[in-house]
């Protein structure tokens, strides 16, 4: 038994892999020689040959390992589990010196082949030589390449296949930065569920929902989405997949956040659309928390809805980020949804830098090697063969590594931005003229869920607000909304460390009609609020400074109803005061950490 183990796990690393008829490591070594045209009686041939075998037998091992980890993991100490971790460490760094070893007698050979004479200066310079070393990088490598040097005419079949991932192809496939960063999404976004799930990343926000979308439907079936979409997917939705020339795709809308209006619903539109969803499907899409207002839905509730009904359902959590919500962490499979896209632009990367996109899902629908069909679902509908393959919208390692630099900071910038969020709004609350459309606040209608859905109860940092109660003209509107800046910064994304500020109804929203912004409760003077990581407390003396200098004179008294100044300074101290508590007392114990068992 082992002997055949140790065969099949020595194949992979032959240069004939999926021709070979040797029956052992010996031959397997053996065959390898003959493949580069070597003979094995010379003093080279002798040691290659050793070599040869010692790495199959390697490759043996290594495996035993894996199978051993599988089987054992679960029930080690974090001893244990510390001690096999460091060895697992020194053992990389040992292939690689080995590797590293074998590269000046390769570059010798390299030079050797060469005469730069002439013309012949441009010789290339053989990058393998120099790349090893990256293996030792802190932080992962930016691999600026288009493609790849292929190892064998064998494996790279493989590889076009799906079979093999160590060997690359193409960066608009895979590329070893990009892939580090879809490794730790999935880290985040899944947590104990992470070996299920998989992550392909896209240049954008919007190529990632334009992927996923692309992949999940077919021409004639139905959506129902959530109201309060971003404006872009709208669009996208709207103007593209719903034209009868495109893909007929029907919309339907809802209205509410919590699983029972999503139930009443559902079932209007399947009656509605009975007979069609006889030869079509029906799919969901949600987007919570929600642009522009940052409410929230009850994404389990409404996913275990849909999944009753064998409906597929896909969440942008952009807003949430895996710190406010962990929806494919759910112990109850059904409670999941089946897709999760989030937008890096905002605040995973953070920085504003950078445009990048990503979509999550189970591992079988993400990829598989092609030929493959696993849960009845066949390779060629998956993701990565169905749209990633063949849309050529990936993201380049300098995006994905801006993305992981920015991940680093995620946790400690939404803790700020929850204190921030709570501040800015319950001062703008304050004002009897102004309407504050933030769960933020415990009297907002989506509070509940809001306290129910995202850890510890933090609001997302964005929200709007409204000042159709002040009467305003359009010109008072307008030169008070321009003298937000630079305080709060006149921009149309969000998600950033500074604060932004925009009007919905003439940008973000803008695609929508008069009647769709009045059901998405969009008016002239609604201003949309992301929330930064700045001093607040300068941006509310900024805020009530230009009520002073633009409303005052048209509406007096105006600025001298918010809250009076010792109050905000309360506010501010109680607020920081009990997130802070939260972040830092909640996590895991000491205890838990140095307990014997997992």
């Amino acid at each position: 038994m082992r002997e055949q183990q140790s065969l099949k796990a020595a194949k992979l690393l032959s240069p004939k892999r999926n021709t070979t008829r040797s029956h052992s490591v010996d031959e397997l070594a053996a065959e390898q020689l003959d493949h580069f045209g070597v003979d094995p009686n010379t003093d080279y041939g002798r040691t290659l040959l050793s070599t040869a075998r010692h790495l199959y037998e390697a490759q043996l091992d290594i495996s035993e390992l894996w199978q051993i980890t599988n089987q054992t993991l679960g029930d080690l100490s974090r001893k244990d589990k510390i001690a096999y971790f460091n060895a697992k460490k020194f053992l990389s760094f040992q292939i690689a010196k080995i590797l590293d070893t074998l590269q000046n007698p390769f570059r010798a050979t390299f030079q050797s082949l060469h005469l730069h004479n002439g013309t012949q200066v441009g010789q290339s310079h053989y990058p393998l030589f120099d790349n090893v070393t990256a293996l030792f990088s802190a932080t992962p490598v930016i691999v600026r390449t288009a493609t790849y040097v292929y190892a064998c005419t064998e494996w790279v079949d493989d590889a076009f296949q799906g079979k093999e991932f160590t060997h690359q192809i193409y960066s608009r496939l895979l590329n070893p930065t990009n892939i580090s960063l879809a490794n730790a999404i999935v880290d985040l976004e899944a947590g104990p569920y992470s070996a299920d799930y998989l992550a392909w990343n896209f240049n954008s926000g919007m190529a990632a929902i334009d992927g996923v979308l692309s992949n999940v439907l077919s021409h004639g079936d139905v959506l129902l989405v959530s109201r309060n979409v971003y404006g872009g997917v709208y669009q996208l939705l709207h103007d593209y997949y719903a034209r009868e020339k495109r893909l007929n795709i029907q919309l339907e809308w809802f209205d509410g956040y919590d699983a029972n209006s999503f139930k009443l619903r559902l079932e209007e539109v399947k009656a509605k659309y009975r007979e069609r969803l006889q030869d079509h499907e029906l799919h969901v899409y949600l987007e919570s928390p929600c642009n522009p207002h940052g409410y929230v839905l009850d994404v389990a509730g409404i996913s275990k809805a849909a999944h009753k009904g064998g409906h597929q359902v896909i969440l942008d959590s952009t807003l949430a980020t895996p710190v406010l919500h962990q929806p494919l962490q759910r112990k109850d499979k059904t409670e999941r949804p089946d897709y999760v896209v989030h937008s890096y632009t905002k605040d995973i990367c953070g920085s504003g830098a950078t445009t990048a996109g990503v979509v999550i899902g189970e591992t079988y629908k993400m990829f598989q090697p092609k030929g493959e069909s696993i849960n009845g679902y066949d390779w060629s509908r998956t993701l990565f063969w169905d749209v990633y393959y063949i849309k050529g919208a990936f993201l380049d390692s300098e995006k994905a590594f801006d993305v992981l630099t920015g991940m680093k900071t995620l946790e400690q910038r939404i803790m700020i931005k929850s204190i921030n969020t709570q501040v800015l709004s319950q001062f703008l609350d304050s004002h009897p003229d102004i309407q504050v459309h933030c769960h933020s606040l415990s009297h907002n209608h989506n509070a509940a869920i809001r306290e129910k859905q995202l850890r510890h109860g933090w609001p997302c940092a964005l929200f709007t607000i409204d000042m159709e109660k002040a009467g305003l003209c359009r010109d008072t509107f307008v030169r008070f909304f321009d003298a937000l800046e630079p305080a709060f910064s006149h921009q149309v994304s969000i998600g950033q460390n500074n604060t932004i500020v925009l009007c919905p109804a003439l940008t973000s929203h803008s695609e929508m009609g008069p009647e769709e912004q009045q059901e998405a409760g969009i008016y002239l003077t609604t201003l949309r609020i992301a929330v930064g990581t700045e001093n607040i407390k300068e941006l509310i003396a900024h805020f009530i400074n230009v009520t002073r200098l633009h409303l005052d004179p048209v509406m007096p008294g105006f600025s001298e109803q918010f809250m009076g100044s010792e109050d905000i300074d309360n506010l501010y101290d109680s607020v920081a005061e009990t997130v802070c508590r939260q972040h830092f007392t909640t996590g895991t114990k000491v205890s838990e950490l140095l307990e014997t068992k997992s």
